[in-house]
């Protein structure tokens, strides 16, 4: 029957009350609704009265204005969450970057942050340092330079954020601390900033201190005075990207006040503390939102974008992160804005996030002002309005329910939505103003068919006013600004999994990038190497550089490792030609069903065969090297290239050298899947060539 109306029951019920309120009828057609629909009256008058009796909402100017708002941005790093992006091929890589960063298309974010690279682990792989050794300096390393770039391109007003999640070791001078040697901390920090503008013209805006770990008060006031004494005055320090707490240490260090610029926490639950507030700082959500990118993670966003601001005044919210571009089986797999995952194939998805972003950021900027008459909806929900003072008027709406706006993190404590009718009233300098356009998106969950930023017919203001007819879970903008547009590509290429026959020989003189495509560094850094003391076929080559254990962020393995492929692979064959540099001690791994990476690398499983510098090898069944299957005498020393080779079929694997059969049937114990990967038996250099996997 409902189906006939053309909907669900309880969606026409919301409809035919709606058309009792806009038609004046009398509460006797309420009680025919509820018998036709059977549905208690109570129930019937309640939805009524949502919808009869309108809330009244102002949106005044006189009363005095809110704070500044910084804009929404996106957080590439903590860690390599755009390593996969970098490979993809033209148009589709332009594209998704169009769809993150161009105005007046899609996300049109207002805000980048990227980690400033420290050799470490930092989430779902490690980032590389520009300077990996004290006298070591290079900033073209990794792909933060050339995202930068990118997003500037695209919108030459984008803030630019630095963020160190990690250290290289020679920092800490043996500790695992970046506190102890303030002095060099900073400037090495300094020295990321420095590079930035010097090699690729960037202007970054803001650096952090140590994302999510302690702060230190001393460290923080020298970072300052080393950015002001070489000129660095413009860029300020947000402090302290955890949570709210640096804010009492404020209240009673006015020097630490004078030196932080934005106090940003992260995953704030939309809302800061009466000390924080009481700095008067301006006040950022520096990371959020970290949740899967389905329709829950879009109203997740929805409702964070509007409640960061209407609960705890933030006027900055950046989602970690920016696109999911790494394995999706790394941890937090699609916690992005957006998903491009697949550079073999071309495929990318555009997800709900970019298109509750644009309701925002495609008609509003940076500098200008939220309105102290924001709030939360009589129903649920919440409203701002934003104002660039010049005539212009932003209102943005939200709708979202509880089981449809659930976070990853902080637990979300309970709250009711119902449809209702909004009723604005415009006074003040938007007394005047005769019509809003009007955006729309739907997440219709029930029929899963949701609509994204949809424009439809423009609001006509009647003296000053105008009502809305709310559904749950909507997002509305109402807008003066007439530049929207919902941009869009053609359709990328389908989904496709990774190649089941894999070779790269490394011959690239002058490579884009410091990374070969599709490996994935999960402890240690893997680079392109020009090895001029080979006169062979060895010249170019991959090259394990990080030679000690790093200040760490995650729990980083002793061994450094690099994974590639597809999660599902089962029956291979994995061969590399490898370069031990160390003598007796030094040791290189090739292994495939590695079962995991990430913040959880230090317990990866799968099959390792390693060869020695001691003229030794092993298999294990594990990377830190406990469980032995096989071992004994290979022959192997450094400073000379081998080929290893590894089957592995079933239950069995068997292991080549040179093309010589060196072990065979070590039986695979619990690893029935995972990536193939490369490594070294500690932090130590090493360098492979003419790698190739071939899945059976």
């Amino acid at each position: 029957m409902w189906a006939w109306f053309g909907g669900t029951r309880d969606s026409l019920l919301f409809r035919t009350l709606t058309l009792i309120h806009l038609h004046k009828l009398s509460v006797c057609i309420v009680l025919l609704v509820a018998m036709a629909f059977k549905v208690s009256l109570v129930v019937a008058f309640c939805m009524c009265l949502g919808l009869c009796m309108s809330e009244r909402y102002v949106l005044d100017d006189k009363v005095g204005l809110g704070r500044v708002f910084d804009g929404i941005g996106g957080l590439s790093g903590g860690g390599a969450t755009s390593r996969l992006l970098v490979n993809y091929a033209e148009p589709y890589r332009s594209q998704i970057l169009d769809y993150l960063f161009k105005p007046q298309f899609g996300a049109s974010l207002h805000i980048l942050k990227v980690e400033i690279g420290g050799d470490a682990q930092t989430t779902d792989g490690t980032e590389p340092s520009h300077m990996h050794y004290e006298n070591d300096e290079n900033y073209f390393r990794g792909y933060e330079w050339w995202l930068m770039k990118e997003a500037k391109k695209r919108n030459p007003n984008i803030t630019l954020v630095g963020l160190p999640w990690a250290f290289p070791g020679w920092i800490g001078r043996g500790n695992n601390w970046p506190y102890d040697f303030p002095d060099i901390t900073a400037s090495y920090v300094v020295s990321w900033v420095i590079g930035a503008k010097k090699y690729h013209d960037l202007d970054i805006n803001y650096v952090g201190i140590w994302n999510e770990r302690k702060y230190d008060i001393n460290y923080i006031k020298v970072l300052r005075n080393t950015l002001d004494r070489v000129g660095l005055t413009g860029v300020g320090i947000i402090a302290a990207d955890g949570d709210w707490y640096i804010s009492k240490d404020m209240d009673v260090d006015p020097h630490l006040k004078d030196a932080v610029a934005v106090i940003g926490a992260h995953y704030p639950g939309t809302t800061t503390i009466d000390e924080a507030l009481k700095t008067q700082k301006t006040l950022w959500s520096s990371e959020d939102y970290s949740t899967f990118n389905n329709l829950v993670g879009g109203g997740c966003w929805a409702r964070i974008l509007n409640q960061n601001y209407v609960n705890g005044l933030m006027t900055a919210t950046i989602s970690w992160n920016l696109v999911a571009s790494y394995y999706e089986e790394l941890p937090f797999g699609r916690d992005g804005l957006m998903t491009a995952e697949e550079p073999w194939s071309g495929n990318y998805v555009v997800e709900s996030p970019i298109w509750i972003t644009a309701h925002t950021t495609q008609f509003s900027q940076p500098g200008w002002t939220y309105l102290k008459t924001v709030g939360h909806l009589a129903l649920g929900g919440s409203y701002v309005a934003l104002t660039d003072k010049q005539g212009n008027l932003t209102v943005v709406i939200e709708t979202m329910t509880h089981d449809h706006s659930v976070c990853i993190r902080p637990p979300l404590p309970a709250f009711k939505v119902a449809p209702q009718n909004a009723s604005f009233q415009l006074t003040g300098s938007f007394a005047s103003i005769g019509e809003l356009h009007l955006w729309q998106s739907k997440f219709n969950f029930k029929t899963e068919k949701p609509v994204f930023f949809k424009k439809l017919s423009p609001i006509k203001i009647t003296d000053g006013s105008f009502t809305l007819s709310l559904d749950v879970d909507e997002v509305y903008t109402l807008t003066t600004i007439t530049t929207g547009q919902k941009g869009t590509y053609p359709d990328p290429p389908l989904s496709a999994p990774f190649p089941k026959v894999y070779k790269d020989d490394f011959n690239i003189a002058v490579p884009s990038f410091s990374e070969a495509p599709d490996f994935a560094d999960q402890t240690g850094v893997f680079e392109y190497y020009v090895n001029l003391t080979d006169p062979g076929p060895h010249v170019y080559t991959m090259r394990q550089v990080v030679t000690q254990m790093p200040i760490t962020w995650a729990t980083d393995a002793d061994q450094t490792i690099s994974v590639i492929g597809d999660f599902k692979w089962q029956n291979l064959t994995v061969m590399c030609d490898v370069f031990m540099e160390t003598e007796t001690t030094g040791g290189v791994f090739i292994a495939a069903r590695v079962d995991r990476g990430g913040q959880a690398v230090r317990g990866a499983k799968g099959i390792f065969f390693w060869v020695f510098a001691d003229g030794t090898y092993k298999v294990t069944n594990d990377l830190v090297g406990r469980t032995v299957l096989a071992e004994g005498q290979s022959g192997t020393r450094a400073h000379r290239w081998y080929t290893v080779s590894m089957t592995v079929q079933g239950q069995f694997a068997t292991g080549m050298l040179n093309g010589y059969q060196l072990w065979k049937n070590a039986v695979v114990l619990g690893s029935e899947n995972g990536w193939a990967a490369i490594g070294t038996n500690a932090f130590e250099l090493a360098q492979f060539d003419n790698f190739a996997v071939d899945v059976k």
